[in-house]
Formats: C-alpha cells, structure tokens, sequence
C-alpha cells in the first residue's frame, strides 16, 4: 500500500536567511543577486526558476553546501528525488551534519520506495529532532514507510505517537485513522470534531461510502473534494477505484473506462503514483493486453521495487506468454516480501512445474496449501487492500 503524501507543503528550511547572507559574503554580487532572487522565487512558489537560480549558483560555486542543500529541498518539492537524493549527498561531502539533511534524505528515499534506506533516517527525524514540523513531516513518513513494508505493529505505535504529538493536526488524524482499526472510530470522531468540514473529513466520508459500496455516495465525497482541490493528490485514484468497485458490481462497461480516466488523471498529477499505475496495468492485463501490461508492471517495479503485488502480477503476465523462468524470479522475491500470499505461491508452483523444477513445484504447493487452509484470503496482508489484489484462479492446475 502506498500512502498518500498529500498535503505535505513542507519545504526545509535549509536555504533560510541567514544561509543566503553568508553566501552572498563568499560570492560576487551577481551571484548574491541570483541567491536572492533563488529566495525570492521559492517563497512564492517558483520552484523552476528557484531552482534555475541556485543551479547558476552552484556553477559559479559548486563548493558551497547550503546551494546544493536548496538545490535538494527545491527537487523535493519538484517530486524529483533522485536529483534531491544527489545534492544531499553533495551537501553532506562539503559539510557534514548540515541540518535536515538526513531527513530530507529519508524522506527522499522513501518516496523512491526505498522504504528499508529510510527508515533509520526517518527514525532518527521522528524522535530526536526538536523541530515539530520537521518531526511531523519525518513521522508521517515513517507511517508510510512502515505500512508499504507491512510492519504493523511499528506502524500502529508510529500512530500512536504521531496523535499524541499532533492531536488536532487534520492530516495526521486522516492518515492514523487507516492504520489502526479498533482505534479507527475514536480517530474519525476527533477529525469530525476537529474539522467538520475539512477536505480531510470529506475524504474520509467519501472512503466510508466506498467501504460500505454506496458507490455514488462516495463519487459524491470525492468529486467535492477536487471541488475544493482539483489538484489534490490521490483523490482521481480514489474515484478510480470506486468506478472499479461498480464496475464488478453491476458489468457496465461505462464504469471500467471511467476508472481508467481516473487513474490517468491520477498520473498526470503525479506521475509517481505506483498505484495508480498498477490499476491500469491490472485492467490491461485483465483485458488481454500483455504488452501493455507487461511494460506498465516493470515500470512501477523500477520506480518500487517492493510492490509485491506488481511482482505477482508481472509474473501472470509472463505465465501467460510463456516466460516461465521469468516468472520463477519475480514469484520468488513476491513470496519473500510477503509469505502470506496464497497467490504468489499458487502461481510459483504453476511456473515451476512449467520449467520442470518438481521440488520448487512441490514447496510452492505447500506453502499454498498451508495458507489456503486456513480461510482463503485471510492472511492476505492489509496492504492489499489499497489496490486491487491479484486473483486466485485455480482452472489450471500447479
């Protein structure tokens, strides 16, 4: 499952005034002038030309940590973390122990799906640091991070902490809320409270309805919501997965193209929403578009590596094609993110028998059947639950 990081407008206040003064003092005056007008540009949101600015900066001086520390905290604005993740790693070899910087840097990484690098760094941003915004922004973070890799227990005491330390903050409530269940009631009421009519409220008004498959109650939540928001992150996947939800419910083919508008638009605003991406290549491959499939599942698993079910469903793909030693690879590495899933291993005996090898075939089966035993899909992990699971289909026998 993959989080949503809406509504993190923080930008590190690595580039603050007294930085850009002590720069303007080792530089000529055109660069102090470049530093100011780099300033100037991100305090109004600019963050193209910011960033034009203080990349003319560093070639006039590539020896002066603070630009490269803007120049990280302006790409992470930008959602371009690898390039952020790279002037880090400047600014730490020029200074180290520059402020912030290890948390930008987990925050970089985990946005990467980098979840595993992160986690100590963001770790560290959550409980050590004396900023609150800086705490806030590493915690929420480090839920996410937690979530993805299926840790519950770590993210169930990260909630905990985050509601103690922010009990009226709107997003932390939204995000909280989702992560524990028996304590979900509890959450949703102090977000009522808190903030009646906020869009975080409406969303999760818009997820209860979908919970419950009042299908057009929830289109109506989520539609206001991109009324207030028309760019809000997250929300065209959310109407996507609604209009999926219809669409196994009532077969109109009106819904599917519906949701596949929306996750498209989805992508548009954020072209690294691996969800989204998954849905559509889901659809693809449900529809018998292979190549489209395939090529949209290794995508996402070059930009997240750990997305079980991308792996699992890039493995049917390649079982349907007859890539069966491709297959071996991918349900491998499935079935050690998550060994729970019934599916990854159903499909590891199938392309295991496909390549001949009977002892993999053997133990894959097992695994199955242990798991399969117990109820069917109930040990499923919780994270499968933010995009649709691939399906078990026994026709074709391991």
């Amino acid at each position: 499952m993959k989080l949503k990081r809406a509504g993190m407008l923080w930008l590190f206040g690595l580039c603050c005034s007294s930085a850009i003064a002590a720069m303007a003092q080792n530089v000529a005056a055109d660069p102090a002038s470049l530093a100011a007008a780099g300033q100037q540009a991100m305090a109004r949101g600019d963050y193209a030309t910011a960033e034009e600015m203080f990349q003319k900066l560093a070639q006039t001086d590539p020896n002066i940590a603070e630009i490269h520390a803007t120049l990280a905290a302006i790409c992470f604005k930008r959602r371009e973390y690898a390039r952020a993740v790279s002037e880090i790693h400047k600014a730490e070899r020029l200074k180290p122990g520059l402020p912030k910087l290890s948390s930008l840097l987990g925050l970089s990484l985990a946005e990467e799906g980098k979840f595993s690098e992160a986690l100590p760094l963001l770790d560290k941003g959550f409980r050590q640091t004396a900023d609150s915004e800086v705490r806030r922004m590493c915690g929420l973070e480090l839920l996410r991070a937690y979530s993805n890799l299926d840790r519950d227990a770590e993210a169930v005491e990260i909630s905990l902490a985050l509601n103690k330390a922010f009990p009226n903050d709107p997003e932390v409530l939204y995000h909280t809320g989702r992560v524990y269940g028996s304590y979900a009631y509890t959450v949703m009421e102090k977000l009522h409270d808190t903030a009646p009519g906020s869009i975080w409220m409406l969303q999760a008004q818009g997820e209860a309805n979908e919970s419950e498959k009042n299908w057009d109650g929830a289109i109506i939540a989520f539609n206001h919501v991109l009324t207030m928001d028309p760019q809000r992150p997250g929300i065209h996947y959310q109407l996507g997965r609604v209009y999926l939800g219809r669409f196994r419910d009532a077969g109109k083919p009106e819904d599917r193209d519906a949701a596949m508008r929306e996750f498209n638009a989805e992508l548009a605003i954020d072209p690294g929403d691996g969800n989204a991406a998954y849905e559509l290549a889901y659809l693809q491959a449900e529809s018998g578009q292979a190549e489209e499939a395939a090529a949209g599942y290794e995508k996402i698993l070059q930009q997240y590596p750990d997305f079980e079910e991308a792996l699992v469903g890039l493995a049917g793909v390649d079982l349907s094609s007859q890539k069966a030693s491709q297959a071996v690879a991918l349900l491998e590495r499935a079935v050690k993110l998550r060994p729970n899933d019934e599916v990854a291993w159903w499909r590891l005996a199938q392309a295991d028998r496909t390549i001949g090898n009977r002892a993999g075939q053997e133990k894959a089966l097992a695994a199955f059947n242990k798991i399969h035993q117990v109820i069917p899909g109930t040990l499923r992990s919780p994270s499968s639950d933010a995009v649709t699971p691939q399906h078990l289909d026994t026709n074709e026998q391991p």
